[in-house]
């Protein structure tokens, strides 16, 4: 049953749908398809674990793009060694993984800014070579790849830092207001304000496409 249960595991969950220009989560079967593979993972099964990481890893490439200058690749890589060391510690669904997840990359990308302020190159271990496992691409993954263009990351880093970073998590991250608002500090009706005046603005530059900010 549990062989089976890896082997049926699938990453596809859908964009996020939208209304009054902020994202709402939808819980999908896709969902519990990530909670089957973190049950798996925990247990030490390669499956499981590949399934979050080629699920998640686009999202949290994406984000570390908008929340730091340089170096997202070796953040997400320190991320993930993070993960890989507590797993078996962690408790809660994929939702809580999720938010753990884009936690533990928020602050190792605080370490590696100050890091960088203090030397000029820091050394890390590279994790990405799990990627070169023969998976088909999620559905996921390619809707990210159509929806998350270079243009909209760029669109993003040009608001002020604190409002990128929270666009970031709710529409990139997929995290609720609640679970941003916790991360970064801010109630989660600021969250809400702030990630819809945002999103209402970029919607409204001559140079946005409806597909680019509100898919």
């Amino acid at each position: 049953m549990r062989q089976e249960a890896a082997l049926d595991i699938r990453a596809r969950r859908p964009a996020p749908t939208w209304a009054a220009g902020e994202p709402v989560a939808v819980r999908s079967a896709a969902e519990d398809d990530l909670d089957v593979a973190l049950a798996l993972a925990r247990e030490g099964d390669e499956v499981g674990f590949l399934t979050l990481y080629r699920t998640l890893q686009p999202r949290l490439l994406r984000y570390l793009r908008v929340r730091t200058t340089n170096g997202a690749d070796d953040v997400a890589a320190e991320t993930w060694l993070h993960v890989v060391r507590d797993l078996n510690r962690f408790h809660g669904n994929a939702d809580d993984f999720r938010a753990w997840l884009f936690t533990l990359a928020r602050h190792r990308a605080v370490d590696a800014a100050r890091a960088a302020r203090a030397r000029p190159a820091i050394a890390v271990a590279d994790v990405t070579d799990i990627a070169s496992v023969e998976l088909a691409p999620s559905a996921e993954a390619q809707a990210l790849e159509r929806i998350s263009t270079e243009h909209a990351l760029r669109l993003v880093g040009t608001l002020p830092a604190d409002v990128a970073e929270m666009v970031a998590l709710r529409v990139i991250a997929g995290l609720d207001a609640n679970t941003v608002g916790e991360i970064v500090g801010k109630s989660a009706g600021a969250v809400r304000v702030a990630v819809h005046r945002a999103l209402n603005s970029l919607s409204g530059r001559p140079d946005v496409s409806a597909v680019e900010v509100s898919s």
